[in-house]
C-alpha cells in the first residue's frame, strides 16, 4: 500500500496511528530497561528473594484484562452503529480502569503494611523497582482514562460512527497495550522478582 494515496483524512489518519506506534514503541523499550536492570540487580546481597506480590495486584490485573475486552466490545458495538449499546462497554472500561488504579494502590498499601516503603530505612532495592515500574504504568493507564473520558465525551457528542471511529480506535491501541504491558510486568515481577 503507498502511504502517500487516499484523501487527507486517510493520510492524517495513518500519520496518526503511526505517532502512536512509536509512543508505543518507546514505552516498550523504557520498560525493557527498567526490567532488564531489575534482572541484573537481582545478583546484590541486598536483594529481597522471597518477596511475592501482593493480592491485590492479582486483582488489578483481572480488572485491566476484563478492560481490554469491555473496550474491544465498545469498538465491536460502534462498528454496528449501537450507539448506546458502545456506550455502556465503554463506561465499563473506564469503571474497570479506575478500579485498576484503586487496587494498584491497594497493593501498594499492602507493601507498606508489610514494612516496605519506596524510599528511607524500610525500603530496599526490590522494593523501589517494585514501586517504579508499577507507578509508571499507572501513569501509563491514567492517560489511557483520559483518552477513554476524551472517547467518552466525543461518542456522547455522536462524533463516532461505524464509519468514523479513529479517535476510538487510537485509544483502544492503547488501552490494549497497557493491558498487555500490565500482564507482562504482573508475569515478570510475579515469577522473576
Amino acid at each position: 500500500m503507498d502511504l502517500t494515496q487516499g484523501t487527507l483524512e486517510e493520510k492524517q489518519g495513518r500519520a496518526k496511528k503511526m505517532m502512536l506506534w512509536f509512543g508505543i514503541i518507546s514505552l516498550v523499550m523504557s520498560f525493557a530497561g527498567w526490567t532488564s536492570a531489575f534482572v541484573v540487580s537481582s545478583s546484590r546481597p541486598d536483594w529481597l528473594h522471597d518477596f511475592k506480590l501482593p493480592n491485590a495486584f492479582i486483582i488489578s490485573t483481572v480488572f485491566i484484562v476484563l478492560s481490554s475486552l469491555t473496550f474491544a466490545l465498545a469498538k465491536r458495538a460502534l462498528k454496528t452503529n449501537n450507539r448506546q449499546l458502545t456506550m455502556l462497554w465503554l463506561l465499563a472500561t473506564l469503571i474497570l480502569g479506575v478500579s485498576f488504579i484503586a487496587s494498584q494502590f491497594l497493593g501498594f498499601q499492602q507493601i507498606i503494611d508489610l514494612g516496605y516503603n519506596f524510599t528511607g530505612p524500610t525500603s530496599n532495592i526490590t522494593m523501589s523497582y517494585i514501586y517504579l515500574i508499577a507507578v509508571v504504568h499507572i501513569l501509563h493507564v491514567a492517560v489511557g482514562i483520559i483518552c477513554l473520558l476524551v472517547v467518552i465525551y466525543n461518542h456522547f457528542k455522536q462524533k463516532y460512527n461505524s464509519s468514523e471511529m479513529l479517535g476510538l480506535e487510537l485509544a483502544a491501541t492503547f488501552w490494549h497495550f497497557i493491558d498487555i504491558l500490565w500482564l507482562y510486568l504482573f508475569l515478570f515481577l510475579y515469577f522473576i522478582g
